[in-house]
């Protein structure tokens, strides 16, 4: 939510942890992905280079491994169905909710539903001492909220516009939470991240509420604001500025797919302590975050295409932009510091986030 590390990228999108990533464990959403993701949802890496210096030692830690998932062991299956289980219930809650409120204010009504829904997440979450079970929220509840929005769209609204957006939030989240479910091992498995805050010495309930639950949705329901825009209110007719969302939108898509496939085939040959540094992520140290927040820029593209007026949506690409920049990239750089003795090689002569030639 969302998505660098596969089952965890919905998280990794939202304060380090959203998201989703998404691929096989990498070190990075879905997923930042953050992210959390959150997950979540680990190595996103160049091959190490030749190196006398050993890499950084951690002092063994005394605390005790906290304890992850159900009191009895579920399997993999059993975990899908468990959080199928739970997002059915979350939608028919969020679907009560949405009907109590009405559709005379769309957005309220939204967010309203949303809240809803990722409460019923937390209480399964709680349930199974899990956070996991919030990680494919990420790319779950937009193509929902799109729907509703083209549900409620007023007369006059651009149909080729509503056609194109619907059809890129719907294949983006497909292959968000398809890449989530290929990656993600179980209820008996929780991301990195959320282990750290388990051993943090502050109440993790709380945390992974306000911080892995509250904090993502939130975060993907500012992206959504431009989908009003774009679905149910905007009147412009299509122009040159739906092209150039559609160009954004698309592309965004595709790099994010061809970053998590190169770090999926990376990491099934991997040796430890190596990084991948191979097609995109030679030019970048984190292309699938590049791609996720293309995508949320391509849909305010659309948004002010469909009415100018709504240019103030732009907090929610803003807002991703800023998580990501200041939160995500800093946190994953930094544990690949500590890790792979090549990182500081590889990130001196590779750009942060916008793919670039590398500084060889």
């Amino acid at each position: 939510m969302t998505p660098e590390e596969p089952a965890t990228r919905g998280r990794d999108q939202l304060f380090g942890f959203p998201p989703a990533s998404t691929s096989p464990p990498t070190d990075e959403p879905r997923a930042e992905p953050t992210a959390a993701a959150p997950a979540p949802p680990s190595t996103d890496e160049p091959r190490a280079e030749p190196t006398a210096t050993a890499p950084p030692t951690r002092a063994r830690s005394t605390t005790p491994a906290p304890t992850i998932g159900p009191s009895e062991p579920v399997g993999r299956r059993a975990s899908f169905l468990i959080v199928l289980g739970a997002y059915a219930i979350a939608a028919g809650v969020a679907a009560l909710v949405a009907a109590v409120v009405g559709s005379a204010t769309p957005l309220l009504t939204v967010l309203v539903a949303d809240l809803a829904a990722t409460v019923v997440i937390f209480a399964f979450s709680r349930a199974f001492n899990n956070t996991s079970v919030y990680d494919a929220y990420w790319s779950v509840v937009p193509p929902v909220i799109a729907l509703y929005l083209y549900w409620v769209h007023q007369p006059g609204t651009d149909v080729l516009r509503q056609v194109l957006v619907l059809g890129l939030v719907w294949a983006w989240s497909i292959r968000l939470t398809a890449n989530w479910a290929r990656g993600w091992p179980g209820l008996d498995h929780e991301d990195w991240r959320y282990l750290d805050m388990r051993t943090n010495g502050k109440p993790y309930w709380l945390q992974s509420f306000f911080g892995l639950h509250l904090f993502p949705t939130l975060q993907v329901y500012l992206g959504c604001l431009a989908l009003y825009p774009a679905l149910t209110v905007g009147t412009n007719g299509f122009g040159p500025l739906d092209v150039l969302a559609l160009l954004v939108t698309g592309g965004a898509i595709i790099i994010e797919f061809v970053a998590d496939e190169q770090l999926r085939s990376f990491n099934e040959t991997k040796l430890p302590g190596e990084i991948c540094a191979v097609g995109l992520w030679r030019w970048s140290r984190h292309p699938n975050y590049f791609g996720e927040l293309s995508f949320w820029w391509g849909l305010w593209l659309f948004g002010i295409a469909a009415d100018p007026v709504w240019w103030w949506t732009i907090v929610g690409p803003l807002a991703m932009t800023a998580m990501f920049v200041f939160a995500s990239i800093p946190m994953m750089d930094e544990r690949s510091a500590q890790r792979r003795p090549g990182f500081e090689a590889y990130a001196a002569r590779t750009s942060m986030l916008v793919p670039l030639p590398p500084k060889d």
